[in-house]
């Protein structure tokens, strides 16, 4: 099938890397797989053959023909053709109900709506998923993939990291070269998984945390006691920042998402409702 350049198509043709992304998602013969942008279906043959139920969204038409010529004879298989980021999948499921509830996900998804994908899937700090998946197996661009994982004090380290780890756990499973798709795209990939979870230590007010980080990461040269002015005044933050042992030239990238969670909590317990703009959008 020929790609189209506005729906962000690239083929994967690696088997080994298809290998990896099947391993990652220990598909259990009980398992319901959600798969995002199925494409021509040579990763969709692999979910049918392990999972007890499949569900595909397929934006393109002319893939969905495809696909439904494929294995639309398969009893373990359903497409949904529709925009995932507009779809409710089980909502349309309902005539359906061995298709509903996916408890995994397994995609290689359009490069240009990785976030809000992720949020759909995840939830964001606000508000998380009400019902989180068991398992989320991804094929990302290698530079997000980066800051999924990344860890504090390096430079991929940034408010999507800390957005995301607050969710889940993040792994990276293994680096895809440009080369493996057809046509190559721009940029390398990398296979990720993420394995939604509830820290332990959570925000007592999820709305300042995120707050918090989006002016933390706003100038990421500038230090906190700058950048959080905005928030707490310079003397209380630096008090706050030595009561956690965190250096009064920490910048943002320095603290990690539990040392933001402590911080927040501690902000929240000395402003009380803080008195600077909160904002709606948590995926700002």
């Amino acid at each position: 099938m020929k790609t189209k350049k506005q729906f962000g198509q690239h083929w994967l043709r690696n088997e080994q890397v298809l290998d990896r992304i099947i391993t990652a998602a220990k598909i259990a013969p009980t398992d319901r797989i959600l798969e995002i942008g199925p494409g021509t279906g040579i990763l969709t043959r692999r979910l049918v053959a392990a999972a007890s139920a499949v569900v595909a969204v397929e934006i393109d038409r002319d893939l969905s023909a495809l696909l439904v010529k494929k294995m639309g004879h398969l009893d373990n298989f359903i497409l949904l053709e529709n925009d995932f980021l507009n779809l409710d999948v089980d909502g349309n499921l309902t005539a359906f109900p061995k298709f509903q509830q996916a408890n995994k996900v397994v995609a290689n998804i359009p490069y240009n709506i990785t976030g809000p994908i992720l949020e759909k899937l995840l939830g964001n700090i606000v508000h998380p998923a009400e019902r989180p998946f068991d398992s989320i197996v991804l094929l990302v661009q290698k530079e997000v993939g980066d800051r999924l994982f990344a860890k504090p004090s390096t430079k991929a380290f940034g408010a999507l990291s800390i957005r995301v780890q607050y969710l889940a756990h993040c792994e990276l499973i293994c680096p895809v070269p440009a080369r493996d798709f057809s046509p190559p795209p721009k940029v390398d990939s990398a296979v990720i998984r993420l394995t939604p979870r509830r820290l332990e230590l959570t925000a007592n007010n999820p709305k300042l945390l995120n707050n918090l980080v989006r002016l933390g990461f706003s100038t990421r040269r500038k230090m906190l006691r700058n950048n959080l002015q905005s928030a707490i005044d310079r003397e209380s933050l630096v008090e706050l920042l030595a009561s956690l042992n965190i250096s009064d030239e920490a910048r943002a990238e320095d603290l990690s998402i539990e040392q933001w969670i402590k911080l927040s909590n501690l902000v929240g317990d000395r402003k009380g409702e803080p008195d600077f703009p909160i904002e709606d959008n948590p995926s700002q």
